[in-house]
């Protein structure tokens, strides 16, 4: 029999291969008719691998394209696309040397023709060209300040969109009168087209009131410039772009479940949209735990929890971490001295926060370990510094880029 541990890693990487870009974007393209000149552009943690995959569909169909990801996610050329690299969280010279490539590729297109427009997670960062009056360190300032702040990836999106030419429908505009097809991976909670990637093909819901409303409530400090700049709206309808959603963190979800009832689980989605701070989901999946283990609870041993979705951290402290690992060892704090109980929270994509740890797998045993090194948790978790806590007890999932983006999957067993 497998440890719990062993478990929780086999399930969550099925789950994380159930949701590879690659068959979904064959199946998406092998029954589509094109009409006149195809132009591919890819954007996103996963641009490269959905790229690949159209261009095997589509050979020379695909008149010419651009690939546009994060450093590291490229698995090398693709014959007849160009494949740049780029900064993200934050965006840096080079998203907007690629953007303004692709941009000039989608010029002087005829109604006949046809973007080829494949999304995924990251693309907010990755694909920018910035309204007049903005500057890439504008950019980089704001997305830093909300991205500490502790603002959700909705709110994040909806004042980047509004200091950008290409989001929130900005990049249909530009290619009109020729057509966009968009298939996109969905890293946004609820699949909100609007905020996938910060919506460069899809009506913007945001308004410019929301956008200056949101830096009001985060108090951030920023130049009058820039609050000019965000009062100009975004396109509210658009009438070139059709879109298919080719996955999702519920599919991660229903494979988890999946796996784990092979496995003996009794197993339950609990949510696909947890959407709070990192800390507070860990401590909540601990006392559900606790329950468990206390045989107080209507989920019985053995079982697996299984939750999707997207927690934020305020960061406070000047540790190393991301809200994945943050999880993972606040849950190890509440579930201290519990046997057969094991906590896994990852990042789909493969990366959590700036660094090289996909997230973090804790047990009953996790405190102790950390203790016996002469290390106190709580300072861990105060200084947000969950990465060197986990890392020095062998808790970090380590996976490198997985090729997906659809938000993190979160999962407990117990038995």
């Amino acid at each position: 029999m497998n440890s719990i541990r062993e478990d929780a890693l086999y399930i969550a990487d099925e789950a994380i291969k159930a949701v590879l870009p690659e068959n979904a974007v064959v199946s998406a393209l092998q029954s589509k008719k094109f009409e006149g000149n195809v132009v591919l552009v890819a954007i996103g943690k996963a641009a490269w691998r959905m790229a690949a995959a159209a261009k095997e569909v589509l050979g020379d169909r695909i008149s010419r394209g651009v690939v546009i990801t994060k450093y590291q996610h490229s698995l090398g050329k693709i014959k007849g696309l160009e494949v740049y690299e780029a900064g993200h969280p934050v965006p840096d010279e080079n998203t907007l040397k690629a953007t303004e490539i692709a941009l000039e590729l989608v010029k002087n297109l005829s109604e006949k023709d046809t973007v080829l427009f494949l999304v995924s997670g990251g693309g907010s960062a990755l694909f920018e060209s910035l309204r007049e009056g903005v500057t890439l360190d504008d950019l980089a300032d704001i997305t830093q300040k909300l991205l500490n702040s502790g603002a959700n990836i909705v709110e994040i999106n909806t004042v980047r969109k509004h200091l950008s030419k290409v989001k929130g429908g900005g990049f249909a505009r530009l290619v009109q009168p020729a057509k966009v097809f968009s298939l996109v991976l969905s890293d946004v909670l609820g699949d909100r087209l609007d905020s996938i990637a910060s919506g460069p093909a899809y009506p913007d819901s945001s308004t410019s009131e929301e956008a200056i409303n949101i830096v009001k409530k985060y108090g951030l400090n920023i130049p009058e410039r820039i609050k000019r700049v965000l009062m100009l709206e975004t396109p509210k309808t658009i009438d070139n772009v059709e879109t298919k959603i080719i996955g999702s963190v519920g599919k991660v979800c229903e494979v988890a479940v999946k796996k784990a009832e092979e496995l003996g689980y009794k197993a339950t989605i609990l949510t696909t949209t947890l959407d709070c701070e990192a800390k507070e989901a860990g401590a909540f999946l601990a006392a559900i735990a606790r329950e468990i283990s206390d045989f107080n609870s209507t989920f019985k041993r053995p079982c697996a929890i299984v939750l999707g979705g997207e927690t934020v951290v305020h960061v406070k402290g000047s540790g190393k971490g991301g809200r994945n690992q943050e999880l993972a060892l606040s849950a190890a704090k509440g579930i201290k001295g519990l046997k057969g109980v094991a906590i896994l929270s990852v990042g789909t994509d493969g990366t959590d926060g700036p660094t090289n740890a996909a997230g973090g797998i804790v047990d009953g045993t996790t405190v102790v370990r950390l203790k016996e090194k002469g290390l106190d948790i709580d300072s861990f978790l105060d200084n947000n510094d969950a990465y060197h806590a986990l890392q020095a007890i062998g808790d970090l999932i380590v996976t490198g880029p997985t090729g997906t983006n659809v938000n993190d999957l979160i999962l407990m067993l117990v038995r």
